[in-house]
This record gives C-alpha cells, structure tokens and sequence, in this order.
C-alpha cells in the first residue's frame, strides 16, 4: 500500500510533518519521491490521452458539420425540385448529425476539463516533488554529515589511544632500564638458591682443607693449638 490514496493526499499533504514524525525519515523521503514520481507518469498519461480524445472529437465534429451541411444542401435542391418527401428525409440526417455534433462537443469539452485538471495537478504535483527531492537532500547532507563528525571523533579517539600506549610501552620500558642499571650498581638481594649455593661452596672449601691438613701430618687439634 502507498503512503498516498489519492493525488489529493500528495497535492495536499505536508511533508515535513511527515519527516518529522517518521522514523527513518531519509527512507520515507525516498518512498514519498518515488511516489510522486509514479503518480507523475500517470497523470501524464492521463492528460496525454484527454488532449489525444479532445483532438478525436474535434475531427469528428468536423466530418459531422460536414455531413449536416450537406444534407441540408440536399434539402434545398430537394424543395426546389418540388421533392418534400425527400427534403424531409434530408432534414431528418441533417438533424441526426447535428445531433452527434452536439454530443462530440460535449465530449470534447469534458476532454480539454479533464487535460486542465491534469495540467493543473501536474504543477502542483511537480512542486512537491521538488519539496519532497529538497527535504531528501538536506535530511542526506545531514546524515552525511554526522557520519563524518562520527569517523573524524573516532580517528581522533583512535589516535589518543595508541598514543597514550605508546607512552606507556615507552616509559615501562625506561623503567625497565633503570631497574637492570640500579641492580648492576647495586647488587641484588640473594636469592634462597643464591644463599644454599654459598653454604655448598663453604661447606666444600673446609672439607678440602682437613683434607690438606692431614696429609700434611696436622689435625684439626693441631691446627687449633697452634694457631691459639
């Protein structure tokens, strides 16, 4: 079903209400232009076919009058020949065509009505036409618009993010740095494994010092006294 029932709802209807209170107003526009664009062809048509019947009545009206002349040329010659059966029977085509002339011109001007009404509709049609493509651009400008302020916010958010991950990847790493310098100039805290490894290496270093002692004649005692 058409947003539109008849052309008068499109000849009289308000656009901007209609955009306003839609939804998705850039696609009702879109449906809006598309229908006036169809009624436009059709009442083109319309009018087309009332100026083509205005014209075919406009010829038989013509070939009528003819006929109705020549009938009532056919009257007179049949009175001047003293014939009035036949100028009766004259008289009576020229009325029957004068008859279908009458009809032809009533016709033809319910034709050239009907191409004027059409005319005047097709005016009033393309206007709004012209309003509903207008609001179909402004409300497309629009949208384009914040779609761009959209893409321009997110790059910029974009940008400060990965600078603010680079400064920090920067500064751990300066950290990082400054931690492995102090540790050199410094020393570190041994570890647990450090101190075990120190106590095995103390412990190795006194067993191989009895051992030279005794083979060197002294005992532990020895080396006690003597160094008391």
């Amino acid at each position: 079903m058409g947003l539109f029932s008849r052309l008068g709802d499109i000849i009289n209807s308000n656009i901007n209400a209609m955009l306003d209170s839609a939804e998705n107003p850039e696609k009702i526009a879109r449906l809006i232009i598309q229908e006036m664009e169809d009624t436009l062809v059709e009442v083109r048509t319309a009018a087309a076919r009332a100026m083509a019947d205005k014209k075919e009545m406009e010829r038989e009206i013509a070939y009528y009058t003819n006929v109705r002349d020549d009938w009532e040329k056919k009257a007179g010659v049949a009175i001047d020949k003293g014939r009035e059966d036949l100028a009766r029977g004259a008289l009576t085509a020229k009325q029957k065509a004068a008859g279908e002339i009458d009809r032809r011109e009533h016709a033809m001007q319910a034709a050239e009505d009907a191409f004027e009404k059409h005319q005047s509709d097709l005016g009033k049609l393309q206007a709004k036409l012209d309003e509903a493509k207008a609001k179909h651009r402004a409300l497309m400008m629009r949208r384009e618009a914040a779609e761009q302020r959209i893409r321009m916010r997110s790059q910029t958010y974009d940008g400060r993010v990965d600078d603010a991950l680079a400064r920090y990847a920067n500064v751990e790493r300066k950290v990082d740095e400054m931690e492995a310098y102090a540790d050199t100039i410094q020393g570190r805290e041994p570890s647990l494994e450090d101190e075990f490894a120190a106590l095995e290496r103390d412990e190795a270093v006194e067993k191989e010092l009895e051992a030279l002692k005794k083979s060197r004649g002294q005992s532990s005692t020895q080396s006690t006294q003597s160094e008391g």
